[in-house]
C-alpha cells in the first residue's frame, strides 16, 4: 500500500478523488485528517487552489498554486503589533509632505475652501484604497508583501508574467533617492550653511545608509523606532494644530486677522483642469503609505481584525491632522503671501507666529525626525516586498533575497534597496536628470495599481466559481470604483500638457518623456517573458517549473523556477504537488 508524503510538513495526502461539474469546477477531496474537512485542492479550470496555513493566527485560507509558498512560521518574527500598525503607515504618509505641500495645493486649487475640500477628498480616496487592499488580504491573509501577492493571485496567467514584470518595477526602481535628498537638505538648514552639490548628496548617503544599518541591525528594535519617530511625528502635527486654534482665538499678536482666509473661502478657486489635476496628485501621494502594514501581514497576529481597526485609526488620524494643520497655516498667513512664498508652508507659519530664529531651528529638527521615520518605514514595507518578489522564484540568486540570515532581517533587499538609491543619488547630475529619474517609477507605479484595483473584481469572480468567496472582510462597490477612477486620472493626466507649452514640466525636455519611458519598461519585461518563458523553452525542449525549496531553518520557504526537459516532465509532475512542493512515495505495512 502506498501513501504521499509532503516532503516539508510529512503529513499524509491520499490518493486525489476527482470530480467534474458542468462549469469545469473540479474539487480534490482532503485527507480525513485536514483542518475542517478542507479540499486539499480546488480547481477552476486550469487553476489549482492549494490549502494553506500560516503561524499568524489567520486561519486557513487558499491561493492559486503558482504562487509563492505560503511560510508556516514566519522567519522575520511577529513583532507587528496594533501600534506598530499604525505607525507603519502614519511613517510613511508623513514625510515632509504637509510641511510642504500645502503651499503647492492651494496654488492649484486657487482658493482656501477648495483647498480644504481636497484634502478631504484624499482621505476618501485613501479609504477607498485601504478597503481594496484589505479585502486583498482577507482572501490571502497569510502572505506579506502587498501588491507583490496580490497581484500574482490576480493575475496567475500568463504564469510568472506578472511577477517578471513587477519584479523589474521593484528592483530597478527602488529607490528613495528624492527622501534621502530631502533630509540632506533639513540637516543643512539646520548647520546654516548653502551646500554644495556633492555636500548635499554626501550627507544624503550617510543619513540613508545609516537608516540602512538600523533596520539590517535588529528587526525589533527597528519596528520600535518607527514607533517613537511616529510619536514624534504626531506630537508635532499636534502642536502645530494647537497653535493653529490660538491662532484662531486671536491670542497671538503677531497675527492680526486670523480670520482672514476663512471669509469668501472659495474665492479665486482655480477653473484651469491642469492646475486642478495637479493639485489632486499631490493630495493622492500626500495619502500614500495608507498601505504599509500590509507589506508585514504575515508577521501580524490575527492580520486582518489588526489591520482593519488600526489601519482605518491611522487614515482618519492622519487626515485629521492634515486638515487642522492646514487651518493653522491658513489662520497664521495671508493668502497671497502663502501662495508667492518659495518657502515649505511650516517655516513660513513658524515664522509668522514665533519669529525668526530658534523656532525655524526647532521645525527643522521635527522635519528631519519625520523625514528619517518615513525613511525606516519604507525600508521596512518595501523590504518585504523585495523579498516576496524573490520568494516568487523570478530572480537569480533566491537565497540572497529569502534568507534573514545572520540577523533575523531580509538583508539581501535592504542592501538592494541601499544600493540602488546609492546610484540614484550619485549618478543623476543634480536638475532634469535626477527629476527625470525620480518621476520615472510613478507612472509604473499607477499601472500596477489600476491593475490592481482591477484585478479585486477577478479574484472576487474566481473565488465565488469555486464557493470561497467568504472573507473576513469585503469593499462596497464603490469603494472599489473610486479607486480605480483615482489610478485612471493619475495615469492620464501626466500627458495633458502644462500650461507654459511641452517643455515646461517638471524638466526642460518633452514634460510626459518619464510616462513613455516607464511604458517602455514594462513592454520590455512583456518581451523577456515570451523569451525567457516560451521562445527559448521551446527552442531548447524544456518546460518551466517551480518547485518549493527550504532556504534555512528558521522556516523561510521559497520557489525556485527549474528547467525540465520535456522528456521527464510526466516523472516530474508525479513527484511534485500542484504548488511544486516535493513528494515521495513510502510504502508501509
Amino acid at each position: 500500500m502506498h501513501t504521499v508524503l509532503n516532503a516539508w510538513t510529512a503529513s499524509p495526502i491520499q490518493p486525489a478523488i476527482t470530480m467534474s461539474s458542468k462549469n469545469d469546477i473540479e474539487e480534490v477531496i482532503s485527507p480525513s485528517n485536514s483542518r475542517d474537512d478542507e479540499p486539499a485542492v480546488v480547481r477552476d479550470g486550469n487553476l489549482a487552489y492549494t490549502y494553506v496555513q500560516a503561524g499568524n493566527g489567520s486561519g486557513p485560507s487558499y491561493q492559486e498554486a503558482v504562487g509563492a509558498p505560503v511560510e508556516s512560521k514566519s522567519p522575520l518574527g511577529y513583532h507587528v503589533g496594533w501600534m506598530t500598525v499604525i505607525f507603519l503607515n502614519v511613517n510613511q504618509m508623513i514625510g515632509t509632505g504637509i510641511f510642504s505641500t500645502p503651499a503647492t495645493i492651494l496654488r492649484g486649487t486657487g482658493s482656501i475652501g477648495l483647498a480644504l475640500i481636497y484634502w478631504t477628498i484624499g482621505f476618501i480616496m485613501a479609504i477607498a484604497g485601504f478597503s481594496t487592499y484589505l479585502e486583498f488580504a482577507s482572501y490571502f491573509p497569510n502572505r506579506s508583501g502587498s501588491e507583490v501577492a496580490y497581484l500574482e493571485q490576480a493575475y496567475p496567467r500568463p504564469k510568472y508574467l506578472m511577477p517578471i514584470a513587477f519584479a523589474v518595477q521593484s528592483v530597478f526602481l527602488s529607490f528613495s533617492s528624492s527622501n534621502a535628498i530631502v533630509l540632506s537638505r533639513y540637516i543643512w538648514q539646520i548647520a546654516g550653511k548653502a551646500p554644495s552639490d556633492w555636500e548635499l548628496k554626501g550627507v544624503a548617503i550617510a543619513a540613508y545608509t545609516l537608516a540602512v544599518i538600523c533596520v539590517i541591525a535588529h528587526n525589533r528594535y527597528s519596528l520600535w523606532a518607527v514607533n517613537v519617530l511616529g510619536v514624534f511625528k504626531i506630537v508635532t502635527l499636534i502642536f502645530i494644530s494647537i497653535v493653529g486654534f490660538v491662532v484662531l482665538g486671536g491670542q497671538v499678536s503677531s497675527v492680526e486677522d486670523p480670520g482672514q482666509n476663512f471669509r469668501n473661502s472659495f474665492e479665486g478657486s482655480s477653473t484651469n483642469g491642469n492646475s486642478l489635476a495637479s493639485a489632486l496628485v499631490n493630495i493622492v501621494f500626500s495619502y500614500s503609505g495608507y498601505q504599509n502594514a500590509f507589506n508585514v501581514t504575515n508577521e501580524i497576529q490575527n492580520p486582518i481584525k489588526t489591520i482593519k481597526k488600526n489601519g482605518i485609526i491611522s487614515i482618519v488620524l492622519v487626515a485629521t491632522l492634515y486638515i487642522f494643520c492646514n487651518i493653522a497655516y491658513f489662520a497664521a498667513v495671508p493668502k497671497g503671501v502663502f501662495i508667492k512664498s518659495n518657502e515649505v508652508a511650516a517655516a513660513v507659519f513658524f515664522t509668522k507666529v514665533f519669529g525668526k530664529g530658534a523656532a525655524e531651528t526647532v521645525l527643522n529638527v521635527l522635519v528631519l525626525l519625520s523625514a528619517f521615520g518615513n525613511l525606516l518605514a519604507v525600508l521596512i514595507g518595501q523590504s518585504r516586498m523585495i523579498r516576496e518578489v524573490g520568494r516568487q522564484g523570478v530572480l537569480p540568486f533566491t537565497s540572497f533575497w529569502v534568507s534573514t540570515k545572520p540577523f533575523g532581517t531580509p538583508l539581501g533587499p535592504y542592501l538592494l534597496k541601499w544600493a540602488v538609491t546609492m546610484i540614484t543619488i550619485v549618478a543623476p547630475p543634480a536638475g532634469d536628470a535626477f527629476q527625470f529619474v525620480v518621476s520615472l517609477k510613478t507612472y509604473p507605479e499607477g499601472m500596477f495599481h489600476l491593475a490592481l484595483a482591477v484585478g479585486l473584481y477577478l479574484v472576487r469572480r474566481r473565488f465565488k466559481r469555486v464557493g470561497r468567496d467568504r472573507t473576513d472582510f469585503r469593499a462596497w462597490h464603490v469603494l472599489i470604483i473610486l479607486f480605480i477612477l483615482i489610478q485612471v486620472y493619475i495615469l492620464v493626466m501626466p500627458w495633458f500638457p502644462p500650461a507654459g507649452g511641452a517643455t515646461s514640466g517638471t524638466v526642460s525636455f518633452w514634460y510626459a518623456t518619464y510616462c513613455v519611458v516607464g511604458i517602455g519598461i514594462i513592454v520590455v519585461c512583456g518581451i523577456y517573458y515570451l523569451m525567457w518563458m516560451h521562445v527559448i523553452p521551446k527552442w531548447r525542449k524544456y518546460t518551466i517549473k517551480t518547485e518549493i525549496v527550504p532556504v534555512d531553518d528558521n522556516g523561510a520557504t521559497t520557489h525556485r523556477l527549474v528547467k525540465v526537459p520535456l522528456d521527464q516532465l510526466e516523472d516530474w509532475k508525479k513527484n511534485h504537488g500542484e504548488a511544486g512542493n516535493l513528494t515521495q512515495i513510502r510504502s508501509r505495512a
